[in-house]
Order: structure tokens, then C-alpha cells, then sequence
């Protein structure tokens, strides 16, 4: 099991710029997205994320290069993992989770419960549209070069809206970083911790890593 230790920013908050934002990242540590799981999915595209705690949320950044771009969906809980996604599942209990799911545009997906899909719920689109997304798109320098997306999201502790989160300072949690895209001409399922299960799922609580925010 793969362990990661997140910063806290104290100078940032959800009222803070995005530009404020960015500058706040940009000396943490970028985290690779590498592991590909499934080998008759062998395409890795090029992923890197960054993360630390506010005092009111939390940061996560990704960096992107992939062959392929897709941004079809638009609306709260469209099923973003169909077009180039990026996800962040998090759990405070071990069993327990949340996914949060995003497209390049910052659509969001986000649902909580626990292993058995049949007993999850989305959240509400009020309480997920709390969050604020950051993205920029690169133009193609090439029909055959790959296209570079970043996404910054700034996701306020009522997101994790089944769990009386008001700091995350000294919490041991648990989660998982993915890169997907089911619909991509080139589909693909990276992880950052390993999974070892037959089919492509993401959504195998005994294989996320250690969380530890300071």
C-alpha cells in the first residue's frame, strides 16, 4: 500500500482566486499517476496530481497529456468517466467512500457509499455544485501531438456531506487516484495504488492507499 502525506495551505480558502490558487500549488510536489492495472488496457497517458487541506477544504490539481481529448458532458452527475476523467476516491472509515469524478471541463460526478454500487448514492447537484473547478485546455501544437489539460478543484468540506468533516488536519484516511476514459478511441484505467482484480473497477476499497494529512 502506497502512503501519502498531504500538506495543509493555511493561506487559501474557498473565497480564495483561482490565480491565488494556482500560485498556492505550484511548489507542492506533482504525484504520478502510473500504475495500469489491466493489460488488455495498456494505453498510460501522462498524469500527475497535487493535493493539500485548507482550512475549509480541499485542493486538488491534475496535469494531463493524453492522445485523445473528449468532453461531451456537461451537466452535474452526467457520467464524466466516459470522457477524458480524472478521479479522487476518499474514505474516512475504510469502508465507506466517496468518488469524485471530473471531465476536463470540471464537470462533476460525485457519489458516496460503500463497495456494493447497488447501495451508493450521487449527492445533490446543490451540494456538489459547491465546489469550484478550474480547467485549461491546451490547443494541439499538431494534428499527432497529445493534448495538455490541467484541472484545479477547490471542494469544500460540505461535499463529504455524510461525515462531520470541519478539519482534516491529523486524519488517517484512505483513497485512490485514477485516470480513464471508457469512451476514448483509446480506452484506458490507470491508478495511482495498485489494484489487483481481473476487470477494470475502480471502485475496490482494499486497494486504496494511505492518506495522511498533516
Amino acid at each position: 500500500m502506497k502512503t501519502l502525506v498531504i500538506p495543509f495551505l493555511e493561506q487559501v480558502d474557498r473565497r480564495t482566486s483561482a490565480e491565488a490558487l494556482w500560485a498556492a500549488m505550484a511548489p507542492l510536489d506533482a504525484v504520478d499517476i502510473a500504475r495500469v492495472p489491466w493489460p488488455a488496457f495498456p494505453y498510460r497517458p501522462s498524469v500527475q496530481f497535487k493535493i493539500a487541506h485548507t482550512v475549509d477544504g480541499l485542493l486538488l490539481q491534475y496535469e494531463v497529456r493524453e492522445k485523445h481529448l473528449k468532453a461531451e458532458y456537461r451537466n452535474t452527475n452526467d457520467p464524466v468517466y466516459k470522457d477524458s476523467c480524472v478521479e479522487f476516491f476518499l474514505s474516512f472509515d475504510g469502508k465507506n467512500y466517496y468518488n469524485l469524478e471530473f471531465n476536463c471541463l470540471g464537470t462533476a460526478l460525485i457519489g458516496y457509499g460503500n463497495a456494493d454500487r447497488t447501495e451508493r448514492r450521487y449527492l445533490a447537484k446543490h451540494t456538489i455544485e459547491q465546489l469550484r473547478s478550474y480547467s485549461n485546455i491546451k490547443a494541439k501544437a499538431t494534428d499527432s501531438s497529445d493534448t495538455e489539460w490541467r484541472l484545479l478543484l477547490n471542494i469544500p468540506f460540505e461535499v463529504f456531506d455524510a461525515d462531520a468533516i470541519d478539519s482534516l488536519a491529523g486524519l488517517r484516511c484512505t483513497g485512490n487516484f485514477y485516470k480513464c476514459g471508457d469512451e476514448l478511441p483509446l480506452p484506458h484505467f490507470v491508478a495511482w495504488n495498485d489494484i489487483d482484480h481481473p476487470l477494470p473497477n475502480f471502485h475496490l476499497p482494499r486497494f486504496f492507499g494511505e492518506l495522511l494529512f498533516l
